[in-house]
């Protein structure tokens, strides 16, 4: 199947915000096995628009079409499709009860231009806005099927997860199951890693091998199209054994967890605490962490102990450690996990301390950064990073990788139980 995904929005083009969902709806594509050969971003002009339309349903057997669903006169995506198609657009009774009682809820009535947003293709496959008030829908014309999606990300996702997910699977033939497995890694680049499967990206046809660079890691995406989920697992066991022997080292997880949501899984799993002592990054790790619902059951706090009075002052580093050694140092660092963990009575401590630049600190260079690790009965440790990069890039590798070492220390826990 030829696929093919057009972003619909001015704002797009002006740059105001970046398409994020071509990207997703390409991964999750590929992962249905779903060939995508286009993406368009047009604004909101109707000529331009049905142009953009007329060429995608020369040339695609599914078109996934985001934005224009709103109620305002420059929503236009429904609009221009039916003029292209040549189809009516009729009312959608449960689309508009559902508008009403949401209206209602906020004690209002519903906006005379929002009634447009109830209107569908006579006979299209409706898809319901759990989160909005534009539905979805599905619309087959001429052996092209289209896709209308709403395009704020906390409707489109839901919505194709939930129902257009299941739809495109029923488009697929029958007579066979396509399964993907996620594994993701930390600590070595996308070119590094592609490097080391190289043979295997590049002679894989069934099973394929997908490297997705992310935030400061890497993903790999290994998927095998076959008669039953049995048959798919079989061909995948062999091609991930081979991909662990040569890169498993880093590889943190399997699965869609990122790493702070393995971390508090694994602090929450094992019944351990957690205390934070930042200072380059900024108490960025505290907000990673605690983005995690549940977090709280493992996170007891964290310190932001940016300058050296806040160190002493607050995490009680000695003074003579800072002296001696500089604010940048594995012993500084050895010392302000040591008194997190003290001062917050937990379990373990993860520090950070390093130089994020754009200038050196105390004669170190930028990206330099030390992470200490703490923890009750075991001895503490810390570990040398040279870290590439801007500001913003130092800072976030230093937080993912304070996570990985936790991890890893955590993982090892595990294994001696």
């Amino acid at each position: 199947m030829r696929g093919e995904i057009i972003a619909v929005g001015t704002e797009l083009l002006l740059g105001q915000i970046v398409d994020t969902h071509s990207a997703y709806l390409s991964r999750e594509c590929a992962e249905l096995g779903i060939n995508v050969y286009y993406h368009s971003a047009v604004g909101d002009n109707r000529e331009r628009l049905k142009e953009t339309l007329r060429l995608a349903g020369s040339r695609s057997d599914l078109v996934l079409i985001t934005g224009g669903l709103g109620p305002t006169e420059d929503d236009l995506t429904k609009e221009a499709l039916a003029e292209v198609l040549g189809l009516p657009l009729v009312p959608h009774p449960p689309s508009i009860a559902r508008m009403e009682a949401l209206f209602a809820r906020f004690g209002s009535s519903v906006p005379p231009g929002n009634y447009k947003q109830g209107l569908v293709f006579e006979g299209a496959t409706v898809f319901e806005n759990r989160n909005g008030t534009a539905p979805g829908m599905a619309v087959t014309h001429e052996g092209t099927t289209y896709v209308l999606m709403p395009g704020p990300p906390g409707e489109l996702i839901p919505m194709f997860e939930e129902e257009v997910r299941p739809f495109l699977l029923s488009l697929l033939p029958g007579d066979e199951v396509i399964i993907s497995r996620v594994y993701r890694f930390f600590g070595i680049g996308e070119s590094h890693l592609e490097e080391r499967l190289k043979d295997l990206i590049q002679n894989q046809s069934n099973p394929t091998v997908a490297p997705l660079a992310k935030e400061a890691e890497v993903t790999l995406r290994l998927t095998a199209k076959a008669r039953d989920a049995d048959e798919a697992e079989r061909l995948m066991e062999p091609v991930r054994r081979e991909i662990m022997k040569r890169v498993g080292g880093f590889c943190y997880g399997e699965g869609e967890l990122s790493l702070e949501e393995l971390v508090v899984r694994r602090l929450l799993d094992r019944k351990r605490t957690l205390a934070l002592a930042e200072s380059c990054t900024g108490g960025l790790i505290s907000r990673m962490l605690t983005t995690v619902p549940g977090s709280s059951g493992a996170v007891k706090g964290g310190v932001v102990s940016y300058t050296p009075d806040a160190k002493e002052g607050v995490l009680k580093v000695p003074s003579g450690v800072i002296e001696r050694y500089g604010t940048v140092s594995m012993e500084t660092a050895l010392a302000m996990a040591e008194r997190a963990r003290e001062l917050f009575g937990s379990d373990l401590a993860v520090s950070v301390t390093g130089v994020a630049g754009p200038d050196p600190v105390e004669d170190k260079p930028v990206g330099l950064v030390y992470i200490g690790c703490a923890e009750e009965g075991r001895p503490t440790r810390a570990y040398r990073l040279r870290l590439g990069g801007n500001r913003q890039g130092i800072q976030l590798r230093a937080a993912k990788y304070a996570l990985f070492i936790l991890q890893e220390r955590l993982k090892k826990g595990e294994a001696q139980t």
